[in-house]
C-alpha cells in the first residue's frame, strides 16, 4: 500500500509570533517498493515532509498513512514505538542520532531497544557498520570523535541495523567523498531492488536522482509541485531550470546536442547510450 499524505498541514510555533506554516494541505502518494526522491529549494518543506512518515513530527491538519497505520492531526499515534522501528529516518545532521560511549553501542542501541538480546544487537551492528563501509576497528571508538562522513555512516547504520521496511534519509551522502557517495547511494538501490526496502531520499543531488531512483517529488512552498517518475521529470528540462534546478550532465549535454540538430530518443539515459546515438547520426548525417 502506498504512503499516503491527506490534506496534511505542518505549523511551527502555532500561536506565537514566529509561526510558520512549513506544509499546506499536502494531498501526495509515495509508492511502496520504490527509491524516491524528495527534492526543493532550501525552506521548501521536504525535511518537515519526511519527519512525518515516523511520527516526529504530527500534522497540525490532515492525516498521513504509513503502512498499516494512521497518523491523525490531534490524536496520539498508537503502537509509536513499532511505527519507528518499521520506518527509520536518518537525519540531516547525524550528530542528533549519536550520543553512546561506542559505534557498536550506538548502533546496537536500536535493536535492543526492540527487544533483541545483547549479543544479537551486537551482531545486527557488526553487520550493518560492513554494509556503510566501517570494520571492526571503528567498534570501540566514540561516535562523537569521528568525522563528518563516518558520523553519517554510523547513524545510517543504526537504522540498517534496525531493518526497517521504509527507510528515510535526509541528505545521507553529504560530507562523503565522490566514491564514498557513489557506494552508499548503490547500497541503497540494493536495499531497494534486493530487499524490498522503500527508500525516500531528501536530495540536492540531480545526478543521484537520475542514476539511482525511480520517482521524484518536487516540494514548492510547502506542498508537492510534482510527483512523477524520474523518466518523466527529466523529459524536459526547462522545467528544473525555471525552478532553478540543475539538470543532471547527461540532460545538459543532450541539450546542447539539440541545439546543434541531434535528435534522440526516450531511450538514451546513460552516456553509452548517448555515444552510440551521436555515432549513429555522425555516420548517417556525415
Amino acid at each position: 500500500m502506498p504512503i499516503e499524505f491527506e490534506h496534511v498541514s505542518y505549523i511551527y510555533s502555532d500561536g506565537t509570533p514566529f509561526r510558520y506554516v512549513a506544509l499546506s494541505d499536502v494531498n501526495l502518494n509515495i509508492e511502496e517498493g520504490k527509491m524516491t526522491a524528495v527534492i526543493g529549494r532550501t525552506g521548501s518543506g521536504k525535511s518537515t515532509l519526511v519527519q512525518h512518515l515516523n511520527a516526529l513530527l504530527l500534522p497540525s491538519e490532515g492525516k498521513v498513512k504509513v503502512l498499516d497505520r494512521v497518523i491523525e492531526a490531534g490524536s496520539k499515534p498508537k503502537q509509536l514505538k513499532s511505527l519507528r522501528g518499521q520506518v527509520g529516518l536518518v537525519f540531516q545532521f547525524p550528530e542528533y542520532q549519536l550520543f553512546e560511549e561506542t559505534v557498536l553501542k550506538d548502533v546496537a542501541f536500536g535493536p535492543k531497544n526492540f527487544g533483541v538480546s545483547e549479543a544479537d544487537a551486537a551482531e545486527k551492528a557488526r553487520k550493518a557498520l560492513k554494509l556503510v563501509g566501517l570494520d571492526e576497528s571503528y567498534e570501540q571508538r566514540s561516535p562523537l570523535e569521528l568525522s563528518g562522513g563516518q558520523k553519517r555512516r554510523v547513524a545510517i547504520a543504526g537504522i540498517l541495523a534496525m531493518d526497517p521496511s521504509v527507510i528515510v534519509l535526509d541528505e545521507p551522502t553529504a560530507g562523503l567523498d565522490p566514491q564514498g557517495t557513489v557506494d552508499m547511494m548503490k547500497l541503497f538501490r540494493e536495499l531497494n531492488k534486493k530487499h524490498g526496502k522503500t527508500i525516500l531520499i531528501v536530495t540536492h543531488d540531480m545526478e543521484q536522482v537520475f542514476t539511482f531512483c525511480d520517482n521524484v517529488i518536487v516540494m514548492e512552498n510547502g506542498k508537492p509541485r510534482i510527483s512523477a517518475t524520474v523518466g518523466e521529470f527529466f523529459k524536459d528540462s526547462s522545467l528544473c531550470r525555471e525552478m532553478d534546478i540543475l539538470p543532471p550532465a547527461l540532460i545538459r549535454m543532450k541539450d546542447a546536442l539539440r541545439e546543434k540538430g541531434f535528435r534522440f530518443d526516450g531511450n538514451v539515459n546513460d552516456m553509452n547510450a548517448l555515444a552510440g546515438a551521436i555515432v549513429k547520426q555522425v555516420k548517417k548525417h556525415g
